[in-house]
């Protein structure tokens, strides 16, 4: 018997897998960003980010079924598309069966500062008084104006100093825009002097030797937190072969810290003239940027500062390239940044190899802060003396305090480095506020430490305060009373760092939500608390899970006394 063998035939899906495209989608996208069919770079991957902010600037929120649209745009995985939209607070992703968010968005800052300042109170105000199917109130990390605290902004509008009827006033009028800044022009800082380094290092008048020497010489280091050495870090990215690349870290957010946006708003050119100075002396292939997007006037006073610069022949069109941030104080941290300014969720990478080595786009990048570069020109100008004769108590140099809390006169500082505290206040902010009595400060924001009002003749610098439990970082203070609850203050630090951890490694993400939730009991087991402490800056993969135990330590450490007075027992 002849048995006859059967080959099935192939079945084929009639269509890929997944949800169908809408092609009206896809035009609307070309119609927006450009089509990328033309202009194959609108498809790079680190514009994903700039797309993202265009599509959410036009429709106010990101639409599932869009998303999937610029995914085929952009010939990206719809994973890497989606993963990048839900990392950043700033973007709403809309799921097929959820309805759009209303035309209004409030957000009240919560931290530290506005909580000092009733904005808890205020937000419970403006949920209640609004019409929720017209109007949202959602919280919002730090704002970057805690000299001007609580705060709300609606839409893309501050609203300093808020309060109810302020908020009301300004959805009323429909100013939902970024307020004006009175920003100095090229012509006027060229009047001055400006550019005049820029151009002698262009025309060879002064070596990269020469400046660095000034730079070491006025003792010239990171004012980002960190505090390393300007002209070393130039020389290490020098060493490295190119092409090179320049980034500038505008990302301030840490709670407190808002001197990057004092200086950027009132001299832009003198920040542009430093950063491209700094470009100059690494020999950058292009200087990026990356600006938070909570600041949304200063990217209208950089885009226009930017284009005189480029519309004078100061620098080519191109050449400096203004990314926003969408919402992560983690890209503050300079290699999330990088993978941010490279359209990814900006979580922290490994090191080493360091970000001079291998940086943006793989290649070695130079990364400073934007009052870092802001006094280069400065510093030639005076000469190096001029920064480096200034400084107290054997410090060296000049710093930018952004102090707010319990001071008559909140605001930026500049003072000299080693200044106590004491001195600070009294010299500079007008004493304390009235009826309020020096408790606590924290010398450097949010992860810089508590200390205790007894430490506050300790100069205020880089090294001085490790000793006893804190840091200067940004040098962002804030002043805390006898009025305040010190449990309060830990569990807003804590919900603040638990937020922002962008849950890359376990002892941050898991290690700050279960010491928020210690936190919040009456009994704190100081035992369990110090473990945990350890855990988080022993393993931690960035200095934001690293710090983030700082101000519960420093509590524990010195506090004990004020914090049984607030019916908080410790145990241990």
């Amino acid at each position: 018997m002849t048995v006859q063998t059967v080959t099935p035939k192939r079945r084929f899906r009639g269509k890929p897998r997944g949800r169908d495209l809408d092609p009206s989608l896809l035009e609307g996208l070309r119609d927006l960003l450009g089509d990328e069919r033309k202009d194959a770079t609108l498809r790079r991957r680190d514009l994903l980010i700039e797309h993202l902010h265009a599509i959410q600037d036009a429709r106010g929120h990101l639409l599932l079924a869009e998303l999937r649209a610029l995914a085929t745009y952009m010939n990206l995985p719809m994973a890497a598309v989606y993963e990048t939209a839900t990392f950043y607070a700033h973007f709403d992703v809309i799921h097929d069966d959820q309805l759009p968010p209303p035309a209004v968005t409030i957000r009240v800052c919560d931290s530290l500062a506005c909580q000092l300042a009733g904005a808890e109170a205020l937000k419970a105000q403006l949920a209640a008084s609004m019409d929720i199917e017209q109007v949202r109130v959602l919280r919002a990390p730090c704002m970057g104006r805690c000299d001007t605290a609580p705060v709300a902004e609606v839409g893309h509008h501050h609203v300093l100093s808020a309060t109810q009827a302020r908020v009301a006033s300004v959805i009323e009028e429909g100013h939902f825009h970024p307020e004006p800044v009175n920003w100095q022009r090229l012509d006027d800082y060229r009047g001055e002097g400006g550019l005049a380094l820029l151009q002698a290092c262009r025309a060879g008048d002064v070596t990269v030797d020469e400046l660095m020497e000034a730079m070491q010489q006025a003792n010239l280091r990171g004012l980002g937190g960190a505090g390393f050495p300007t002209f070393k870090k130039w020389y290490f990215v020098r060493q490295e072969a190119g092409p090179r690349y320049c980034a500038i870290n505008a990302d301030e957010g840490e709670p407190g810290t808002f001197k990057d946006r004092y200086y950027l708003e009132r001299s832009p050119h003198q920040f542009l003239e430093g950063a491209l100075v700094s470009a100059w002396a690494v020999d950058a292939e292009a200087l990026y940027i990356y600006l938070r997007d909570e600041y949304p006037a200063l990217h209208g006073v950089l885009r226009e500062a930017i284009g005189e610069m480029e519309a004078a022949g100061l620098v080519a069109p191109g050449y400096i390239v203004l990314r926003r941030g969408a919402g992560a104080y983690i890209c503050g941290e300079e290699s999330a940044m990088i993978e941010s300014l490279e359209g990814k969720p900006g979580k922290p990478r490994h090191r080493p190899p360091f970000v001079a080595q291998k940086g943006l786009f793989d290649r070695p990048t130079l990364v400073n802060n934007v009052e870092t570069v802001y006094w280069i020109p400065l510093i030639w100008q005076r000469g190096a003396e001029a920064f480096s004769s200034q400084g107290r108590h054997g410090r060296v140099g000049l710093r930018s305090f952004s102090v707010s809390g319990r001071v008559k006169r909140p605001g930026v500082h500049l003072a000299p480095a080693g200044i106590t505290l004491n001195e600070l206040v009294e010299e500079y902010c007008g004493g304390m506020a009235d009826g309020h009595r020096l408790v606590a400060y924290l010398p450097g924001g949010a992860s810089g430490g508590i200390l205790p009002a007894s430490k506050a003749d300790v100069p205020l610098d880089f090294d001085t305060l490790q000793e006893h439990g804190g840091f200067i970082g940004s040098a962002a203070v804030m002043v805390l009373s006898d009025q305040d609850d010190l449990r309060a203050v830990a569990t807003n630090l804590l919900a603040f760092f638990a937020d922002e951890s962008c849950g890359q490694c376990t002892p941050c993400r898991v290690g700050t939500e279960k010491m928020l939730t210690l936190l919040e009991g009456d009994e704190w087991d100081a035992a369990i608390l110090t473990r945990l402490s350890q855990v988080m800056m022993d393993a931690s993969i960035c200095g934001l899970g690293q710090a983030a135990p700082n101000p519960v330590l420093g509590l524990l450490k010195d506090f004990r006394g004020e914090l049984a007075a607030q019916n908080v027992i410790i145990k241990g």
